[in-house]
């Protein structure tokens, strides 16, 4: 049952790479099937790992797990960080960049990060996000009981929408522009919302270990309804957790579950009959394609043509390609690619 699990869960999380990747797409497509991407995406990443959240009532477990989290987590957000910037700053003086003012901007934006980190850093605030997300609610189950967590995760909920609505109908504009012009660091403020898929995959572990019947028709249902009533302009839903755009205190919930239910139903149940493995090979090398994907289309499309499937296609390969390089090639490469129990450079 275990390694049932541990399939399906790894092959949910290749196919939602996957989608992270195509969700970066720059062009323009027909049908908006990025941004039906985005309406669950990232809330299904935040609640998978709530998912697997075990309590720490042990003051000694607690600074074990936390030093654990941020191993896994920071170690390769600096890694990558340092070495996109570096190929970046490499590329900008053999181009004639000597512009000093120019650097030490660019430096304030990764100092920052969050959503102020845009191009080649797009997809750092999550790491942060989630870290910050582990660490508040590990707090929370130690030092609270179950009621007291649940009202302040409903706090946190409500705050978060107030803050999306003044930033997105109060100062309007885009939402990239409109959230920035709230300086966080590291998108700590998106916290309020991912606690709340975190703690969901927390909650609500023994439906999403195993999504019966009714659970999955019942969400697939409403997943069709939301997609039809958005095509046909009944409503206008949009979910972006790193620029603060959710709006809708009901649909923040509904859609974005029910979307996840059926996924995992669906790899639950496609898992049951058929490996792919090839899903969970993607989601070992997870965090390699999650920080190049972006880098390697920003270094290739001056290059080369290709669309969305040539996007995806050289945004899994390259990044995969780089990840067995890192770990075969360059000494200590699985710790700096999160790997705790790979051998460290010093005892940490």
């Amino acid at each position: 049952m275990a390694n049932k699990r541990l399939t399906w869960v790894d092959v949910t999380k290749g196919f939602l790479m996957i989608l992270v990747v195509i969700g970066h797409y720059p062009g323009e497509l027909d049908f908006p099937f990025i941004t039906y991407i985005y309406w669950f995406h990232m809330p299904a990443f935040f609640l998978l790992s709530g998912l697997f959240f075990k309590e720490l009532k042990e003051e000694q477990d607690t600074k074990v797990s936390i030093k654990k989290r941020f191993l896994q987590l920071m170690v390769p957000y600096f890694f990558f960080l340092l070495a996109i910037t570096t190929v970046r700053y490499g590329m900008e003086l053999a181009g004639g960049n000597f512009d000093l003012s120019w650097y030490i901007q660019d430096l304030w934006k990764l100092v920052i990060a969050g959503r102020f980190a845009r191009g080649a850093y797009g997809v750092f605030w999550f790491v942060t996000t989630l870290f910050f997300t582990y660490l508040l609610f590990t707090l929370m189950t130690k030092y609270l009981n179950r009621f007291k967590q649940i009202v302040l995760l409903i706090v946190f909920y409500i705050v978060a929408h107030l803050e999306s609505i003044f930033a997105m109908q109060y100062i309007s504009g885009a939402p990239d522009k409109a959230s920035q012009t709230i300086p966080i660091l590291w998108n700590l403020d998106v916290v309020l919302m991912a606690i709340v898929y975190f703690s969901l995959g927390y909650y609500a572990k023994s439906i999403w270990m195993n999504i019966t019947k009714t659970w999955f028709i019942g969400a697939l249902i409403v997943a069709i309804t939301a997609i039809v009533t958005d095509k046909l302009g009944v409503i206008d839903y949009h979910l972006s957790m790193k620029f603060l755009r959710y709006e809708h205190l009901l649909l923040d919930l509904v859609i974005p579950i029910a979307f996840i239910i059926v996924i995992l139903g669906l790899f639950q149940r496609i898992t049951a009959i058929l490996s792919l493995d090839w899903l969970a090979k993607i989601e070992k090398h997870s965090i390699t394609i999650m920080y190049l994907h972006i880098f390697t289309d920003i270094i290739l499309n001056d290059y080369f043509q290709y669309g969305i499937i040539g996007f995806t296609t050289l945004g899994l390969i390259i990044p995969i390609i780089a990840s067995i390089i890192i770990q075969k090639m360059i000494p200590y490469g699985r710790f700096l690619l999160g790997d705790i129990r790979a051998k460290k450079p010093i005892q940490i």
